[in-house]
């Protein structure tokens, strides 16, 4: 038999596809509506608390005297164009901005006011646009209106040859500012836009990085990609499965108690050959529903005709009498230390073919009785009465009980609990199996969800038997 750490070892991989993403986003869209709606709330909080900024505009022409021929005009404009990439950096200093303060009074210095202002020129062209930004829009607009007109001043100055001779260049303000009505900033339609945007990506990501974070085992991919232990069943959650463990007898028709029929038929062909006549179930921490598993199943196989017989294997927390409504006053440890017989412990669940031995007194050494002699003597008398014998055994991480029982019985099934046990977990209580050369029949899955993007298809929608109300609805529509 091919070793359970040589499986683990070559799990199979799968690429990641676009169906993946939509899982993530299926099963995850409840972090990412969450975090997309912090980001845009923190959007539109920063919107509402940012200080309003206001634009003002003016335009300046630039222009040059000279000759009237072509060519002096031809000169003069290629003259102008190399000088207004210099007028605009003229814009934002001192010497424009100073006066521009004392006229206004603005309290403030050119350094200062330099920072609210913009002079950029348009290619190709003799324009100069200048853009003053200010809380107030009132003082955007003058301050807008003070540069224009003292910038057409200190051009004259600085272009002025000499004190008699006018300035061969001129500067000449083609567009007025007006007091602006609609801030600039904050733009509250973009950046709630960005805000959704961002909070859509953060939330995706933070999505992608939980779901590879979890490492627990939600669905039968999950486990291909760990081990090559076949899948022989998978069980649906049921809510109320703490009320009514034995689904097959309270709801025979139910889509879980399917699934304990097809999990009795799966385990029917594995290794038909060298079919085995006890099965140890188990599972890798406690909590993963092994118990109601194996009560079920063993209702299941005994309904098909099958004589089974169940033994409370978990010698420390047993639980599976209590499920089945029966005594535990006597047991397998009474039996094991020779103070009882097998006739005297063997308990008929019902009326049906489903004998059950409880697990009597709760001895200080579990290990050493159920891998004693008398154990594997006692397992081969059931095994020639009953056509098959299931234990319930204990998790196999916690303690050693279910590794010794595998070595004694024909096989043994891991129940795998759908978000409760993680690929850790379950590759430590396979490699426990392996390192007792115990023979794995498969892997059961339990409580799988129903709903959601991890949910378990049952594949029965219509074949359900109905009940004797549906009938009746069925008739009644006929008739009408």
């Amino acid at each position: 038999m091919a070793g359970i750490l040589t499986l683990l070892g070559e799990g199979k991989k799968h690429s990641v596809e676009l169906k993946d993403y939509i899982r993530v986003i299926r099963k995850r869209w409840r972090v990412i509506v969450s975090v997309m709606l912090v980001i845009l709330a923190a959007a539109a909080l920063a919107t509402a608390m940012s200080p309003k900024v206001y634009q003002a505009q003016t335009r300046l022409f630039v222009s040059t005297s000279g000759g009237g021929d072509s060519g002096a005009l031809l000169q003069g404009s290629s003259f102008t164009q190399q000088r207004v990439k210099s007028y605009a950096d003229v814009i934002t200093t001192p010497s424009v901005l100073d006066p521009v303060i004392q006229q206004l009074h603005l309290g403030t210095t050119a350094a200062k006011l330099e920072s609210q202002i913009t002079a950029t020129v348009p290619l190709d062209t003799v324009l100069i646009e200048v853009a003053v930004t200010n809380a107030d829009p009132r003082v955007a607009a003058q301050v807008a209106d003070a540069v224009g007109k003292q910038f057409t001043i200190t051009v004259a100055e600085l272009e002025s040859v000499s004190g008699n001779a006018s300035s061969p260049v001129k500067v000449t303000v083609v567009s007025n500012p007006t007091v602006p009505t609609v801030p600039i900033s904050p733009k509250p339609t973009r950046n709630l836009a960005l805000g959704l945007v961002l909070g859509l990506l953060v939330g995706l990501a933070l999505a992608l990085v939980r779901d590879l974070l979890d490492t627990t085992i939600k669905v039968e991919r999950d486990v291909q990609d760990l081990t090559n232990v076949t899948v022989i069943g998978g069980i649906g959650l049921d809510p109320d499965a703490v009320k009514r463990p034995l689904i097959v007898q309270a709801d025979p028709h139910s889509p879980r108690a399917e699934a304990f029929r097809t999990l009795r038929t799966n385990l029917q062909f594995v290794d038909a050959a060298n079919h085995p006549r006890s099965i140890v179930f188990t599972s890798s921490i406690p909590g993963e529903g092994k118990t109601t598993t194996t009560a079920n199943l063993a209702i299941t196989m005994a309904a098909s005709g099958v004589r089974v017989c169940v033994i409370e294997g978990d010698l420390r927390r047993p639980r599976l009498l209590e499920y089945m409504g029966l005594d535990g006053t006597v047991g397998l440890t009474n039996v094991l230390i020779g103070q009882a017989d097998l006739a005297d412990v063997l308990q008929q669940f019902t009326d049906t073919n489903v004998y059950v031995i409880g697990c009597g007194s709760v001895p200080p050494n579990p290990s050493e009785l159920l891998g004693s002699t008398a154990m594997i003597e006692t397992l081969r008398q059931l095994e020639s009465r009953f056509d098959v014998v299931i234990i319930d055994a204990p998790p196999l991480l916690p303690v050693t009980d279910a590794a010794v029982l595998s070595t004694i019985t024909g096989g043994t099934v891991v129940v795998v609990g759908s978000g409760q046990v993680n690929r850790d977990q379950l590759a430590t209580a396979l490699r426990s199996l392996d390192a007792v050369k115990g023979r794995v029949l498969g892997l059961v899955f339990n409580k799988l969800p129903t709903k959601g993007a991890d949910a378990y298809s049952y594949y029965r929608a219509g074949y359900t038997p109905e009940s004797p109300r549906q009938r009746a609805k069925e008739r009644e529509r006929a008739t009408t």
